[in-house]
């Protein structure tokens, strides 16, 4: 398998934001406010391809890693934004699908509980997963088994691997409290955030972890702005 790295072009930077696929958002209860997040990217990304050469008429003959995806508007897609001292959000069970040799979405956010990982592609796969707070796990999922379901109870960022195709790689973040997942614009919504003073966390998994404390009202939307630099 080669690699090659190419420089983004403005057009590069739109055509990679379009590689972003949503997932679910973590809810509080109703009442508070909504906190609009807008993650900004600040540094030249440049866009990691790899050849394939296994299971290429499931996997095609290329792929973009999507390590930093990045909008024409600089906006960071796949962000974990996060109300860290909130809990009790509405139950969201976890959902993965392996389709065309990729981890769908990237990056998702799931209460604890029950992660569904499909396998669309039709070939074996193999989940990996890397945990601390949670039991690792190693099984394989072949073509026949079209979904499997664990279980991930602890809060923590969880790494998904697949030891049949090396370029595989997604994350799961399992919070208790408020969050979701910046889009192809760099833009989460935090919604039902109590009133008051709270931390709002970004995380990313190229480009670290930061902080900012916000004053939510209720019934309003406050607006705030991370930026995050290229290492």
């Amino acid at each position: 398998m080669r690699k090659t790295f190419v420089a983004l072009t403005a057009m590069a930077l739109v055509g990679s934001a379009a590689m972003f696929v949503a997932g679910p958002r973590l809810a509080g209860a109703q009442g508070g406010g909504t906190v609009e997040v807008d993650v900004k990217y600040n540094g030249a990304p440049v866009v990691e391809k790899l050849k394939v050469n296994k299971d290429t008429e499931k996997c095609g003959t290329e792929t973009a890693i999507e390590k930093v995806v990045v909008g024409s508007n600089k906006g960071l897609a796949n962000a974990v934004v996060s109300a860290p001292n909130t809990k009790g959000a509405k139950p969201v069970k976890g959902m993965v699908d392996q389709h065309g040799c990729k981890f769908v979405p990237h990056v998702s956010v799931m209460t604890p509980g029950e992660l569904e990982l499909k396998n669309s592609d039709d070939i074996l796969h193999n989940i990996h997963t890397y945990s601390t707070a949670n039991p690792a796990i190693n099984k394989a999922q072949p073509k026949f088994k079209k979904v499997m379901t664990e279980k991930f109870e602890k809060p923590e960022i969880i790494k998904l691997t697949c030891d049949v195709h090396s370029w595989m790689q997604g994350w799961v973040a399992v919070v208790p409290g408020i969050a979701a997942v910046t889009d192809g614009n760099g833009v989460a919504k935090l919604e039902n955030v109590p009133a008051g003073k709270q931390k709002i966390e970004v995380w990313h998994e190229t480009l670290g972890k930061q902080d900012k404390d916000v004053d939510v009202k209720a019934g309003q939307t406050t607006k705030v702005t991370f930026e995050m630099k290229g290492k």
